[in-house]
């Protein structure tokens, strides 16, 4: 049972997770092992792995919603890599929760180093907006869904950062349709993973539950803040990946016992 103190904690941080995202459009899932971890208090590894893939399915599910209204998604390409990424998804989950639990916190960290690195990256926006799935396209969509399926089930987090450009390595689609598609493999990356991890009595339903709720409310204030904030995008960005680094810092000198 959780406590009312884990409880707070718990929407809290499903708010900071979904605010992020809001606010910067990505990396912000990769915060919430640690936060569920190291504020909320949950002791297993692998529970909190489990328990923020609920979440992070249920955060890209409501921002595809948004990009489909606008448009956004290449549906057969998009199907094509989220199918292939099922199947990784499987195996890396799979293969996760019988990894140590605190050397899976240490690989952890090495992968929020990465992404906190590729969010200080530009993105271009240039790309082939009339782009469709072909036989050109099918064998690179198959694999590098697979691949990066195989890594968001094995550490349980969205992945965006690597299917973004997976996907426009892939197709050649521009940036914006390449976000909007990479929600639909991000989704099911996540209930792959979650699903993987329920069967094995890994995820706390009622933490995801209140966890998901606060990060409603929580894109809902990072959004609006985005708009007034537009101009300082790049310094936003800056300042979040520095954050993610300094939380993997701190996750690595913790998981190898130095602190």
């Amino acid at each position: 049972m959780l406590s009312l103190t884990q409880g707070a904690l718990g929407v809290a941080s499903g708010s900071l997770v979904g605010f992020s995202l809001g606010l910067v459009g990505g990396g912000g899932s990769i915060l919430a092992v640690p936060l569920l971890i190291y504020l909320v208090g949950v002791a297993d590894p692998h529970v909190a792995i489990g328990t923020s893939a609920i979440a992070v399915a249920a955060n890209a599910a409501a921002n595809l919603a948004n990009h489909v209204r606008a448009g956004n998604v290449k549906w057969r390409c998009a199907s094509v890599f989220a199918l292939a990424g099922i199947a990784g998804a499987f195996l890396g989950s799979t293969v996760g929760k019988i990894i140590d639990g605190q050397n899976l916190l240490a690989l952890f960290a090495i992968v929020m180093l990465v992404v906190g690195a590729l969010m200080l990256r530009g993105r271009s926006g240039e790309g082939e907006p009339s782009v469709r799935l072909n036989r050109e396209n099918l064998p690179k969509l198959v694999g590098l869904g697979l691949a990066t399926g195989a890594l968001s089930g094995f550490f349980g987090i969205g992945g965006g950062f690597l299917i973004v450009p997976a996907l426009i390595a892939a197709t050649g689609m521009p940036i914006l349709y390449a976000v909007g598609s990479s929600l639909l493999a991000v989704t099911a990356f996540g209930l792959t993973t979650a699903a993987n991890y329920a069967v094995s009595g890994l995820v706390d339903w009622s933490l995801a539950g209140l966890f998901i709720v606060g990060g409603v409310v929580g894109g809902l204030l990072g959004a609006r803040s985005a708009t007034s904030l537009a101009g300082r995008k790049g310094a936003l960005n800056t300042v979040f990946a520095a954050l993610i680094c300094a939380v993997a810092v701190y996750m690595l000198l913790r998981s190898l016992g130095w602190i």
